[in-house]
């Protein structure tokens, strides 16, 4: 029997009606002879909720307790999927990250994954159960919680379709990877096959549909992901190996990026040691820099400038002031 992992977005499980409507759909690849991991995030905007709660209490929160508060947002989905199929007549059971085997590394708010023990998932799915997992979230050494930080159940769900060597089926509200932004760009082309690179390139750039490091571990592993849409049946994007078809001397897309600031340090002495420690300081705090440009030295000062995501702005002034 095939395994096929799916995860979906919260937009795809943000109302009751979202989450029966997706497990109608789980169901059908169930009974098509499949057997079934799936991966979700919270519901709607359940985090940015649970994130604004916490700024009442504090402008600046213990990062442990904040991966303890928003994880419960993948936990209250995970559930509430797993009922709506057991009621609709299928056994399902649901389970955090810790408890699938998902062990992290790295600092809270924003670890990465560093192996997955999947003697828990193989049980379920040799019992036939439909295995339901919350996205974005494992656990470390000190078995503290920790959460994966932008991107994070894209991540969870190809690390796991990775570990069990099986296709990645990423649910999401547009039905493929397209060459523009549809919900900004109506003369956006929805593409069939787009090459790992070129997600890269596109998700880098700002491609709101997958993250950056969900590709990677998809090329390093080469697991097909399919990305389609949970609100209608059309066919996706294959996100694939490059084929010589694929390669031709066509704009596969563009990317415009809103998540980035960018940070620009004037008069820097021209000394190679001292923008080394600048980025290896931000390196140690896990500040994700992106695009990084330096002026022609004058006078023996450059100017030197650098994107980060904004949400990691207020981290990086400080290490850099």
């Amino acid at each position: 029997m095939k395994t096929i992992v799916q995860k979906y977005g919260g937009t795809s499980v943000g109302s009751i009606d979202r989450i029966q409507n997706v497990a109608r759909r789980i169901i059908k690849r169930k009974e098509a002879g499949h057997r079934i991991v799936v991966i979700v995030s919270a519901m709607g905007d359940n985090t940015d909720r649970l994130l604004g709660m916490a700024d009442q209490i504090s402008k600046n929160p213990p990062k442990r307790e904040i991966d303890m508060l928003i994880s419960t947002g993948e936990q209250v989905s995970i559930a509430l999927l797993s009922m709506a199929l057991q009621e609709m007549g299928h056994d399902a059971i649901s389970l955090t990250g810790s408890q699938v085997g998902i062990k992290t590394v790295g600092g809270h708010t924003k670890s990465k994954i560093s192996e997955i023990d999947d003697a828990t998932l193989q049980k379920h799915l040799k019992d036939e159960k439909i295995v339901i997992v919350a996205g974005f979230q494992g656990v470390n050494e000190e078995k503290d919680i920790t959460t994966l930080g932008r991107g994070g159940s894209d991540t969870s769900a190809v690390a796991i379709a990775c570990k069990l060597q099986c296709p990645c089926e990423i649910y999401t509200d547009v039905d493929g990877i397209y060459s523009l932004d549809p919900r900004r760009y109506a003369p956006a082309k929805k593409l069939d096959a787009i090459s790992y690179e070129e997600m890269l390139e596109m998700a880098s750039l700002g491609a709101g549909v997958m993250h950056p490091r969900a590709v990677e571990l998809a090329q390093k592993f080469n697991i097909p992901i399919i990305v389609a849409s949970s609100l209608e049946e059309k066919p996706g994007t294959i996100i694939k190996e490059s084929e010589k078809d694929m390669e031709n001397t066509e704009i596969t897309g563009l990317a415009i990026d809103n998540d980035d600031v960018m940070i620009d340090l004037d008069y820097v002495p021209h000394d190679i040691k001292i923008t080394a420690d600048i980025f290896d300081s931000l390196a140690k705090e896990q500040i994700n820099i992106d695009m990084i440009s330096q002026t022609s030295p004058h006078e023996n000062n450059v100017n030197i400038s650098f994107t980060v995501p904004k949400t990691e702005l207020g981290e990086a002034k400080q290490l850099l002031e």
